[in-house]
């Protein structure tokens, strides 16, 4: 499982011209599921993103998690994060696990988050997704369940 995780003052998702989810403060999570996941994978990195200290305290430190700040997450599977471009010009996606894996696996690492306390809004899985963003810091980090996250 790979995580593009972006500090935001505000992000959303439009399908078809509608505004299907949207935060203000908080995280907007880019979500690849890789065809060697499991639940056990998706839980566990619910909980690395629930606890990543990346928002400033009043001494402008790095010190705070999500719940700390007082922010919100937005969701949303791209499984072109587990693509490959070892080989070649065009990406290969091998490790991207199936959709209807990845759907579930998708799920219940959103299910876990918000079991950690973080309120959160989900893009569509599957949709062609617009996804609009105002980047603060900007602040990006790449979580990766493979390289101990």
């Amino acid at each position: 499982m790979r995580i593009v995780l972006q500090r935001v003052k505000e992000a959303a998702v439009d399908v078809d011209g509608e505004r299907v989810a949207g935060i203000g403060k908080g995280l907007l999570l880019f979500v690849g599921i890789g065809n060697d996941d499991k639940e056990e994978t998706a839980i566990a990195m619910a909980g690395k993103v629930s606890r990543m200290r990346v928002f400033e305290d009043a001494a402008g430190k790095m010190n705070l998690d999500i719940g700390g700040a007082g922010g919100e997450a937005l969701s949303v599977s791209q499984f072109t994060l587990m693509g490959s471009t070892d080989k070649g010009n065009r990406p290969g996606f091998e490790g991207a696990a199936p959709p209807d894996m990845a759907e579930d696996l998708w799920k219940k690492f959103n299910r876990a988050l918000e079991a950690s306390g973080v309120r959160l809004s989900e893009g569509r899985f599957g949709a062609r997704m617009e996804v609009s963003l105002v980047n603060d810091g900007p602040v990006t980090f790449v979580v990766d369940s493979k390289k101990g996250g």
